[in-house]
């Protein structure tokens, strides 16, 4: 799979994930379903970063300036900005083309590059490393409770 294909599926469930978790929130506040954003928001919560992580894999990749960096992270925090964030950089042509360091890529300099050659080699095992991870960070962000209760 592409870096333009992979972020563009990722970009769109993040979309859809919104509308589940605004959905969710439609459903506890309106119609006093708790349970509702819990679904919602912990779906939301998983492709978000999801998200993440693919963003700063594609970055690395395919070495988008901090600005385009920091651009792609911030989608994922406005709803519905993934997507024409996607297209934007797609047009730029910072999408195209295959894994700059994939296993018939580029010999990885940086540390960054380093851990993205590992992935692209062995994508079983990083896949199993990230979906650990990010189970990781997901239950201490859900153990931590609501993201507006975090600060009071």
């Amino acid at each position: 799979m592409t870096p333009g294909t992979l972020y563009l599926r990722l970009a769109l469930a993040e979309m859809v994930t919104w509308t589940l978790l605004i959905a969710g929130m439609i459903g506890k506040y309106g119609f006093g379903l708790d349970w509702a954003t819990t679904i919602g928001g912990s779906i939301h919560g998983f492709v978000f970063l999801c998200y993440a992580v693919t963003t700063v894999a594609v970055w690395t990749d395919k070495r988008w300036s901090l600005g385009t960096g920091v651009l792609g992270l911030a989608s994922a925090v406005i709803p519905y900005a993934t997507y024409p964030f996607e297209r934007s950089v797609e047009r730029r042509g910072l999408l195209a083309g295959p894994w700059r360091l994939g296993p018939d890529g580029e010999i990885p300099t940086a540390l960054p590059e380093k851990l993205l050659a590992f992935a692209l080699r062995y994508p079983v095992r990083a896949l199993l490393v990230v979906l650990v991870l990010v189970a990781i960070v997901f239950t201490i962000l859900v153990s931590a409770g609501k993201p507006t209760e975090w600060f009071s």
